[in-house]
């Protein structure tokens, strides 16, 4: 019986500072630490012209207007050819109206790529990579999500994960399970034994919403 052997990979993490690079995109030059001050949505996609990533590109560009609101920016990668990227943004404007107008990096030497993480640092191939990761103005990475390759991102899913990320952070509280904005946010747990504690009916030491 032959053994398996698998040699760790070293990959982005929570809380940890996102890798910086400098790349070509469809918006010219750009760096990601260019972007600290905003949060960031950093997306990377299997592969231009193909139909999952076409949706979610629709999807982004209709959604735009609703992360400037949050402040946040849009940045997509894949390994095409910064020309490839100029051409398919240009038959997406030209076949479905609609204007991609965040920037796309390319990465055809995978080198953003390995450095996030998103495929194994001795692949010769991206099909694997539709990895999302929501860096807050600090650059720190807040949130990693992973999607496989048949099955596409929710964008409305990651509004609500930035909407949630800004509101805890800036209440100093947590977002419940399925949190939108104007829904209540929950007070951490205590720390201590003798902290003190104001329940409302139906709360429990430990399940305690914000109450303003």
């Amino acid at each position: 019986m032959t053994e398996t052997t698998f040699q760790p990979i070293a990959y982005a993490r929570l809380n940890a500072l996102a890798p910086d690079f400098a790349a070509r995109s469809t918006n010219g030059p750009i760096t990601l630490s260019s972007y600290r001050g905003r949060w960031v949505v950093f997306f990377a996609h299997p592969a231009n012209f193909t139909p999952v990533c076409t949706s979610e590109f629709i999807a982004l560009a209709r959604a735009s207007p609703d992360f400037e609101k949050l402040d946040c920016a849009l940045l997509g990668l894949s390994v095409d050819s910064l020309y490839s990227h100029i051409a398919w943004i240009r038959d997406i404007r030209e076949r479905f109206g609609i204007n991609v107008a965040f920037p796309l990096v390319e990465d055809p030497s995978m080198a953003i790529a390995k450095a996030y993480g998103m495929i194994d640092g001795t692949s010769d191939s991206s099909a694997t990579v539709r990895a999302t990761y929501v860096i807050d103005p600090e650059g720190i990475i807040r949130a990693i999500v992973w999607y496989p390759m048949n099955v596409g991102r929710s964008v409305d899913e990651l509004l609500r994960l930035v909407a949630a990320l800004q509101s805890a952070e800036r209440e100093n509280a947590a977002a419940p399970e399925g949190w939108r904005p104007g829904n209540p946010l929950l007070e951490h747990a205590p720390s201590s034994e003798g902290e003190e504690t104001v329940l409302h009916p139906g709360e429990s030491w430990y399940f305690r919403e914000r109450h303003t």
